[in-house]
């Protein structure tokens, strides 16, 4: 039988959530790749605040606030891990199981529509893209375990056959794309290339500086003020569906990177950096205002009442400005 893990001995029953997933915090669940991502490097044994100064160069994009991401740079620069594309010619299993006999993990795109953990959301409901990361995987017992948004999970029979493309209905589409595939490369334990205590704490800062360079010039939230108005308008007269996308994409995205912001901070603090407070507090804030804007929005969407919205966004852009000025304060080194 041909079965390989990448981290050996992880169970999925009983396993512990990372910190940054306990459901008292504002935002339990950011986006499936960050999410994923803490989860793989808790998995690893590796801090995940540490990568988190990426979070202060999140902008307004138009129409939602940037889906942030671990960068792949900082992923090696701070833990020496290496994550790249892979290319995907033959079946997706015989794939997946070359790079885990490497130990490498597999980073997938899937359907959501085939992933039991997503119940009540898309699971057998929406056909949705998500991003999974495969540790175990029995392609002859068909079943796997994977990482999903903020947890482990494991899925086996037709669930694993839609995940795969091995339904009847998926064979007979002949031009079916392969899926967007990344594999990463994990450093020896002990490695010199993982950096650890002063070295890490350092690098971090240093990453946190060099991310505030690409920051917005411009107060994003103050952006989005010119275009909630007419959003709102457009989301009451749609189902109710493109609402919770709409938040999802911006008040979701914004509150949950700057309470990660937050969290980046105060772990800088605990190894030893000292200056953050007051960016702590403005990052806290904007996260839990952002949060009060999103039910908010919602009554203003049901109820088609949509003056003073803009008003509402005032905190959060006051909250934004605190925290960028109080890091721009902060002497560098």
């Amino acid at each position: 039988m041909n079965v390989q893990q990448v981290f050996a001995g992880l169970a999925v029953a009983g396993r512990q959530r990372h910190a940054l997933h306990l459901p008292e915090r504002d935002w339990p669940q950011t986006n499936c790749y960050v999410d994923l991502w803490i989860e793989v490097l808790y998995a690893a044994q590796l801090p995940p605040e540490a990568a988190l100064g990426f979070t202060v160069a999140q902008d307004f994009e138009g129409d939602h606030f940037t889906f942030f991401k671990y960068p792949p740079e900082d992923l090696e620069s701070l833990h020496g891990v290496r994550v790249q594309e892979l290319a995907i010619f033959d079946t997706l299993e015989a794939h997946v199981l070359g790079q885990i006999a490497r130990g490498h993990l597999s980073l997938v795109e899937v359907d959501g529509f085939h992933l039991p953990d997503t119940v009540g959301v898309s699971y057998r409901l929406e056909h949705t893209k998500t991003t999974i990361a495969i540790n175990r995987l029995d392609v002859e017992g068909r079943g796997m375990d994977y990482f999903h948004n903020d947890g482990f999970f494991a899925l086996s029979g037709d669930n694993f056959d839609g995940i795969f493309g091995r339904l009847p209905a998926q064979k007979a589409q002949a031009d079916r794309l392969f899926p967007y595939v990344e594999f990463a490369k994990f450093p020896p334990a002990g490695s010199a290339v993982s950096l650890s205590g002063e070295a890490l704490r350092k690098a971090a800062a240093a990453n946190l500086q060099r991310h505030m360079a690409r920051a917005p010039k411009a107060n994003p939230v103050r952006a989005w003020q010119t275009a909630i108005g007419s959003d709102a308008r457009d989301l009451a007269q749609r189902p109710s569906a493109a609402f919770h996308k709409y938040a999802f994409n911006t008040a979701r995205q914004m509150g949950a990177n700057f309470e990660l912001l937050a969290s980046h901070l105060d772990w800088l603090t605990a190894q030893g950096e000292t200056g953050f407070e007051a960016a702590r507090r403005g990052a806290a804030a904007l996260s839990s205002a952002a949060k009060s804007l999103q039910f908010q929005l919602a009554r203003a969407v049901t109820r088609k009442k949509f003056d003073g919205l803009e008003a509402l966004l005032e905190p959060m852009a006051g909250h934004y400005d605190d925290t960028m000025r109080a890091l721009r304060a902060r002497p560098a080194g």
